[in-house]
């Protein structure tokens, strides 16, 4: 970067109060904006889901990625899924499910959340690009069982910005593991969704509930202003 950008993003419209952050300490993590969750067929709509509340994400979330690439700042993309063998998914995760409908079963885009098939992997809209670190995870959370912690040390990243699937269950279960481990998480609204409308809204007020028990929240418009503003109009990399 030239010595012309700014190294401080402030967003104050979030929610609990402004949010400001580094650019040069701070990633977006997007999570698990894969084609079991998302494509009309698969395994989320299999299980009686809207799809369409999921998509909604994409639009504002791929015009997010883009500022971040532009910005500088790493984009982590995670998966989650087993191996072939199921060796890496317990039984308690295992018996979830129709009995039609459960990990490692047949699917419309191959065995339902298994790595290599084509449902587990990134939706085009989002398709990781050369370099980019993409984690498979075999939990709910991006740090369990994962690289994901010694990534984020090794970048020097203090700072997450979050968006993905879904806001309840991933999403929720990534940031609360973050804040343990004493990461500052904003959780963008709109780039963020759930089958289930009232989860996806009390979810988000968990997150910033209590001064931000758990972090910040606040919408991609603010989010791509703040990250614009800190590139300056002839970078060079």
């Amino acid at each position: 970067m030239t010595s012309t950008q700014v190294r401080e993003a402030r967003i104050p419209s979030a929610s609990p109060s402004e949010f400001t952050f580094d650019p040069e300490t701070t990633a977006l993590l997007v999570i698990d904006m894969q084609r079991d969750f998302l494509l009309p067929g698969g395994f989320g709509e299999s299980l009686g889901n809207d799809v369409g509340l999921l998509r909604c994400v994409i639009e504002p979330l791929a015009a997010l990625v883009s500022v971040a690439r532009d910005a500088g700042i790493p984009v982590i993309h995670t998966r989650e899924g087993h191996l072939p063998d199921l060796s890496d998914c317990p039984p308690a995760k295992l018996r979830r499910g129709t009995p039609s409908q459960r990990i490692g079963d047949p699917g419309a885009f191959g065995r339902i959340l298994v790595r290599g098939e084509f449902g587990h992997d990134i939706i085009d809209e989002l398709k990781p690009i050369e370099g980019e670190t993409v984690i498979d995870k075999p939990g709910k959370g991006a740090f369990y069982a994962t690289e994901l912690s010694d990534i984020l040390a090794g970048a020097g990243i203090t700072t997450l910005l979050v968006t993905g699937v879904t806001t309840e269950v991933c999403v929720h279960t990534t940031v609360r593991e973050a804040n343990d481990r004493g990461y500052e998480c904003l959780v963008v609204t709109d780039c963020v969704g759930s089958y289930f409308p009232e989860f996806h809204r009390v979810g988000l007020e968990m997150i910033s509930a209590q001064g931000g028990i758990f972090g910040w929240t606040a919408p991609s418009d603010d989010v791509v202003s703040a990250l614009s503003a800190t590139v300056p109009t002839s970078a060079t990399r």
